[in-house]
């Protein structure tokens, strides 16, 4: 009789990470102590399905981003399977590719904010999400309660496979790092030192006006 391969339990976080920042880290490092992760991998989005009326930033330099950003993180990876892809990211296909990528030794748990997984009704195939993976729903400030019993009713089985990530409030965005850079107001402390230094080598998001929306449809990737 065979040895049976250990399960692995692997972490994914999607996002469109325009610029990554120390709260996406955070979550990322709560996540793996707290459930017992082997590693998270970050998966930029290529297309978000849910645009956010601006232009997003090349994916070499979201990935680049990324990559100076988990240095310091001997448990974090990278993935580029939604930057290869052609169209727009849907979480279904970001895990059918990592299972292809990783293999079927392995349980995933998608992070993601509870705001998030309150919209999953409006995802691509959300019935057959919660059969590839675990959703982490992740605390934010302004939101943090979800009603688990509508989702139930719609989508059965989401609440065996969900949990809470009590993770520590922090009140960063994208948006918010995008629009100070634009304004010429430092960004230290919102990312880490090496993304800084990237962004301002590469003259990222310098002038950029953007109409704020609500940040639940920002860097949606669903």
């Amino acid at each position: 009789m065979g040895v049976i391969p250990k399960l692995q339990n692997i972490g994914v976080l999607g996002g469109t990470f325009d610029p990554i920042h120390n709260g996406h880290l955070i979550i990322a490092e709560e996540a793996r102590l707290k459930l017992g992760l082997e590693r998270v991998i970050f998966v930029p989005a290529g297309e978000p399905w849910l645009k956010d009326q601006r232009d997003i930033s090349p994916g070499e330099d979201r990935m680049a981003m990324i990559k100076l950003a988990i240095v310091p993180n001997p448990y974090f990876r990278t993935s580029s399977v939604d930057l290869a892809r052609t169209g727009p990211s849907y979480t279904v296909d970001t895990l059918t590719d990592l299972r292809r990528d990783l293999g079927e030794e392995v349980s995933f748990f998608f992070i993601l904010g509870l705001d998030a997984v309150a919209e999953i009704l409006s995802w691509r195939k959300p019935e057959d999400i919660i059969t590839m993976c675990r959703l982490v729903g992740a605390k934010r400030p302004g939101y943090r309660a979800i009603d688990l019993k509508h989702l139930e009713r719609n989508i059965p089985g989401i609440a065996r496979r969900f949990t809470i990530l009590h993770n520590p409030l922090i009140d960063i965005s994208s948006s918010v790092i995008r629009e100070r850079v634009a304004r010429g107001l430092p960004i230290t402390g919102l990312v880490p030192n090496a993304v800084e230094l990237y962004i301002s080598e590469k003259g990222l998001y310098s002038g950029i006006a953007e109409k704020e929306i609500p940040r639940s449809s920002k860097g949606a990737k669903r």
